[in-house]
């Protein structure tokens, strides 16, 4: 028995709840090892307090499963029958009743959640999600070294970036470029599209590229990450592309200033919410406090955006082994929009930073 399902079944006892039904594609992950995007199809891990759990999953993806390193049941079904009636039988074959589900509310839609009416009218469902964050909320000696790996990916990703500024090329060039060089090392899937954005594009913290042409006198932002062995790695960079103005470059400048500062308060003890505010003091102090319009960061494991959100509400206290983006930002529209973002992992008694590429402010002629 793996050590995850363990954490999950010991749950369920203590909570007196008889099972829990997975369906997530991040959480099926981390508790399987196998990844799969079925699309319409059901995909799920029944977990029991002591019986063994079996993973349902499409029959075409049966042996899939089965190589990823799942070791107990798989389930395969055809497009011909009814998960649902399999999943009840599976789960009458390990217990006789079952008075309460823990599910995903966040993610179970829902028609599946009539779907469990229908099959168990009398039983109570609870939340599984605070449970499944709090168990991938710390990292592994095994993920810290694939975390390291995708962020590593990362660094190389904003270098081909970099190389391919040049005038006349659009926004989409510069991110087919980039995706092109990763598929040759084998990274099949980024962990959100690709984001590069010219001059006062820029400004817009989730704005799109397109057939933008980039021109010198601005700052190019980009934005991107890579799925790696099942991990994601999130970078931002802000290039110049031929001279600035002052105001650009005290903009950028206050941006680094706050993020290397948020990174060195980072430690065991701290709290979520100080390091948000280390940040955007700097920030508000600098008379930009109105154009840093997010959350300094967000957790980073299996999914890009995942617990804990570094917001300076949160009282979190910061552990040994969380993983995490500082991000602060300035977006000032029709001037400039800048970001730094790196990767973060508590140590015993501070941090590391996972992503790697220079941040000083690099000017491309």
């Amino acid at each position: 028995m793996n050590q995850r399902m363990k954490h999950v079944m010991n749950w369920l006892q203590q909570e007196n709840i008889d099972a829990a039904f997975i369906t997530s594609t991040d959480n099926v992950f981390y508790l399987s090892g196998f990844r799969s995007d079925p699309h319409e199809r059901l995909l799920g891990i029944a977990i029991f307090q002591e019986k063994e759990p079996f993973l349902i999953c499409p029959a075409m993806e049966a042996h899939d499963a089965r190589n990823a390193g799942w070791e107990y049941e798989i389930v395969g079904y055809t497009d011909i029958e009814n998960p649902w009636d399999i999943v009840e039988k599976k789960v009458h074959g390990r217990i006789n009743t079952v008075r309460t589900w823990a599910i995903e509310k966040e993610h179970l839609i829902v028609e599946r959640y009539e779907q469990f009416l229908a099959r168990y009218k009398d039983a109570a469902f609870v939340a599984a999600e605070e449970k499944l964050r709090t168990l991938r909320l710390i990292k592994d000696e095994q993920e810290k070294q694939i975390l390291q790996e995708a962020a590593a990916y990362a660094d190389l990703a904003i270098q081909v970036g970099i190389s391919e500024i040049k005038e006349g090329k659009t926004e989409l060039d510069i991110v087919a470029a980039i995706e092109y060089e990763l598929k040759k090392k084998g990274i099949s899937e980024m962990s959100f599209a690709t984001t590069v954005l010219s001059g006062a594009k820029a400004a817009s913290p989730h704005g799109n590229p397109d057939l933008t042409k980039i021109t010198k006198g601005n700052l190019i932002l980009f934005d991107l990450g890579v799925v790696h062995k099942g991990y994601c790695s999130d970078i931002t960079r802000t290039v110049a592309f031929g001279d600035l103005t002052e105001r650009q470059i005290e903009i950028y400048e206050t941006v680094l200033k706050a993020e290397e500062a948020a990174i060195n308060a980072v430690k065991p003890g701290m709290l979520a919410k100080d390091i948000d505010l280390t940040a955007r003091n700097i920030i508000t102090e600098a008379g930009y406090g109105e154009y840093f319009t997010h959350r300094l960061g967000h957790g980073l494991g299996v999914s890009v955006h995942e617990y804990p959100s570094v917001t300076n509400t949160n009282e979190l206290v910061l552990q040994e082994g969380m993983v995490f983006t500082i991000e602060p930002g300035i977006y000032v529209p029709d001037i400039a929009g800048v970001r730094i973002e790196d990767d973060v992992y508590v140590t015993k008694d501070g941090v590391e930073v996972l992503t790697k590429y220079p941040k000083a402010l690099q000017y491309v002629k």
